[in-house]
């Protein structure tokens, strides 16, 4: 899709889809990773690990939604200045419930399939080369330069790995 060819009104649209699904995307295997991580840097358990990153990704892709649509909705009114039905939300929140959701199955993955032994690396790098995936197609539809924004979200989501092991084993010496 040509980026000069959409009118100004398609652009406004597809916006709010494009904003959700990247922020619902990205957060998710940044927080996912990163608990897992730093739960896993421990030595708990594969099962209980697996317990913690689903009940993660379930409880946060539903807040992530929620936290969509009401954004959304206050925005939509603020800048309409009148009430608006919620119902013109839906699908941004959907988005960014979906997107959370599915994406935080990406580093908790290896851990339901894996031996304890690989799959911390194997959890990281399958979630950092998504973020880098992520990063290189949402700077394809955007028309901007597409390593460097796939660096751009692979460095992020690196930096939320090393604070997730940092914090987990600063907080493990504690007890």
């Amino acid at each position: 899709m040509n980026k000069e060819k959409l009118s100004s009104k398609l652009k406004n649209r597809y916006a709010k889809y494009l904003r959700n699904f990247i922020f619902g995307v990205g957060d998710s295997l940044v927080s996912s990773v990163g608990v897992l991580s730093g739960v896993s840097v421990v030595g708990t358990s594969p099962k209980t690990i697996v317990l913690a990153g689903v009940v993660l990704i379930f409880v946060e892709a539903f807040s992530m939604g929620v936290g969509s649509l009401l954004s959304e909705n206050a925005a939509k009114e603020f800048k309409e200045d009148r009430e608006v039905s919620m119902r013109h939300s839906l699908v941004p929140s959907f988005i960014m419930f979906s997107s959370y959701f599915f994406a935080g199955f990406i580093p908790l993955l290896p851990y339901m399939f894996l031996g304890v032994k690989t799959v911390f690396p194997v959890s990281i790098m399958s979630a950092l080369f998504a973020l880098f995936i992520l990063g290189m197609v949402s700077a394809r539809l955007r028309g901007r330069e597409i390593f460097r924004h796939g660096m751009e979200m692979f460095l992020i989501g690196g930096t939320a790995i090393g604070l997730g092991v940092i914090v987990g084993t600063i907080v493990n010496s504690l007890n």
